[in-house]
């Protein structure tokens, strides 16, 4: 999905301590500990010189992937496109953009991280085709069984003879979502860009086609999916106007309407259970992630209907950097306690639709919120670039690549572009930082590579990569999936969770949201040892070295630090 909604958490009070155990079919589960790392094939790594990034691009850096204890990596669109939407525009659904290469180039990708322990899951993207698609053409000329595919309409005659469309629904990018075509005498719907014309999920054609396409992809090896946009699958097929929002009388802006009959209908949830029945025709296990930004209950809703995880998007959602240790106990404690029993957690900081984590948070803060996502109980989730700390590339005007910003116009444009958190990989301080032999590519590469690349934090102790891979690798100690989950406030600044065992070992992660050093009394971890080791301390982004804790009641946490301890058994199974 293109576009963040923003909801409320669902209220609960705060306590001072919350405690979670997981369960036995938790614990029996693959994905119960799992690292997923998003990858961007248009930035990851160009294997050609053409200065856009590929599949042999990525089966070139899964050295890399092993080494940030990747366990899946799920492609950004890879599919056949006139990249109106950079692959969400799919033409061919069977079929790779040749710059990112071929079939066998993929099949290839999925041997090779299978040899090497990680799962590949492709973006799945029913919600609508490109209206190059061969469905769309034929459509326009209403050849069956493909005129009903998408959604047309005759729109409404008024009093003066002028036809106007059926509703007053705005498209997420901008303007109507109905678009006119002479060829059918009709509007048909796109919630995203004209060139995106909405599948009719109410067609039971249209599943089944969707059904053929997961099969298609099954069968060359691949691991599951990650689902787009699920909460745009369906409308309500009357075509009411939808209520105004009072947000802003320019009816051609997204924030015009509230999208009662355009989003999380139920309809949206009925078609996941036919999916897991295809990919339960093959070997497990086979995953379904979902994106959906919405409220609490419409997100746990995804998990009864056969989705591995919908993803968690409460940290990008309702965390800030102004936000406060309350906020991030109240995150976690939302998404726990209403997760259904035997559910698995996951935890997302950014993607390839949000500013890049240290640009909205700055270092120290960027910091703590990854090792939240590495240390709390599940799934943690990487976007490319995120383990080594990139921030926002500033993309001028005329090099503007993503639609939703060039809908908006050269004033709006650089509060609206997803352009910056885009740009390519920095793997090393050689021509266009290692992403590619080419000095030109599809982006320009960040000006701070020369510093921030991944070759050089491997040798710094105070990187973020060595930070990111020293936790990453205590996320992979057996005892961490079993352990139980504690969260506290044990002050105004400092929020921290153990997560503990009886006999296996028990982690300690304190953070300190604020700008004010303090002292905070850790016996309130009632299991918590006197004696415990310091696995990991920083503090605006530096490493404390000499970090030492002298004593439980009165632990010292400076300002904006994260205070990783362990008791003495885990430092020798994590290493």
């Amino acid at each position: 999905m293109r576009a963040l909604i923003l909801f409320c958490l669902t209220a609960l009070p705060l306590v001072a301590s919350y405690t979670w155990k997981p369960t036995e079919k938790y614990l029996s589960d693959s994905l119960a500990s799992a690292s997923v790392y998003q990858v961007y094939p248009r930035s990851f790594k160009d294997s050609n010189g053409d200065g856009i990034g590929d599949i042999r691009g990525v089966i070139q850096k899964l050295d890399h992937l092993v080494d940030a204890n990747v366990d899946i990596i799920w492609l950004s669109p890879i599919f056949s496109s006139p990249m109106v939407d950079f692959g969400y525009d799919i033409s061919d659904f069977r079929n790779i953009y040749p710059a990112f290469g071929t079939i066998k180039d993929l099949e290839d990708l999925i041997e090779e991280a299978h040899k090497v322990g990680i799962k590949v899951l492709l973006d799945f993207v029913p919600n609508h085709t490109s209206d190059k698609h061969e469905w769309f053409q034929k459509s326009l000329k209403g050849i069956k069984p493909y005129r009903d595919y998408y959604i047309w309409h005759p729109g409404k005659v008024l009093e003066n003879g002028t036809r106007v469309p059926p509703s007053n629904w705005v498209s997420i990018f901008s303007g109507s979502m109905w678009t006119w075509r002479d060829e059918r005498k009709a509007y048909y719907l796109h919630q995203f860009t004209k060139e995106q014309p909405d599948l009719d999920f109410y067609n039971p054609q249209v599943i089944r086609e969707m059904h053929e396409i997961l099969r298609f992809w099954l069968k060359k090896g691949i691991d599951g999916v990650r689902v787009d946009a699920l909460p745009f699958i369906a409308e309500d097929m009357r075509f009411p106007d939808e209520p105004l929002s009072g947000k802003t009388n320019d009816s051609s802006s997204p924030d015009y309407t509230d999208r009662i009959y355009t989003m999380h209908l139920q309809k949206d949830y009925e078609v996941i259970p036919g999916w897991r029945n295809v990919l339960n025709e093959f070997k497990q296990p086979k995953y379904i992630f979902t994106e959906a930004y919405a409220n609490t209950s419409a997100t746990m809703k995804y998990y009864k209907y056969g989705v591995n995880f919908p993803f968690n998007f409460d940290l990008i959602q309702h965390v800030n950097k102004s936000s406060d240790a309350s906020t991030l106990k109240d995150v976690v404690d939302n998404w726990m306690k209403n997760m259904p029993k035997d559910s698995i957690p996951n935890w997302v900081v950014g993607n390839h639709d949000q500013r890049r984590l240290v640009s909205r948070f700055g270092e120290p803060q960027a910091r703590a919120l990854t090792v939240m996502t590495l240390l709390l109980p599940g799934v943690s989730v990487t976007y490319n670039g995120d383990e080594i700390g990139m921030s926002d590339t500033w993309i001028p005007w005329e090099e503007t690549q993503d639609p939703q910003a060039c809908l908006v116009g050269i004033l709006k444009y650089n509060t609206s572009s997803r352009d910056p958190a885009r740009t390519p990989f920095q793997w090393d301080d050689s021509v266009s930082a290692g992403f590619s032999t080419n000095s030109t590519t599809w982006l320009r590469v960040n000006s701070d590579y020369k510093t921030v690349n991944l070759a050089a934090e491997k040798k710094n102790n105070d990187s973020f990569y060595t930070l990111y891979k020293k936790v990453s690798t205590l996320k992979k100690s057996p005892f961490l999936k079993k352990a139980d989950l504690t969260t506290k406030l044990l002050s105004d600044n400092v929020f921290a969770f153990s997560r503990e065992t009886k006999k296996d070992g028990s982690v300690y992660t304190l953070i300190n949201y604020s700008d004010e050093d303090d002292v905070v009394d850790l016996s309130e971890f009632q299991n918590a040892p006197k004696k415990l080791d310091v696995f990991y301390a920083t503090a605006n982004s530096t490493m404390l070295s000499t970090y030492k804790m002298k004593n439980m009641k009165k632990v010292e946490v400076p300002a904006r630090a994260v205070i990783i301890l362990t008791t003495q058994d885990v430092k020798l199974k994590s290493m």
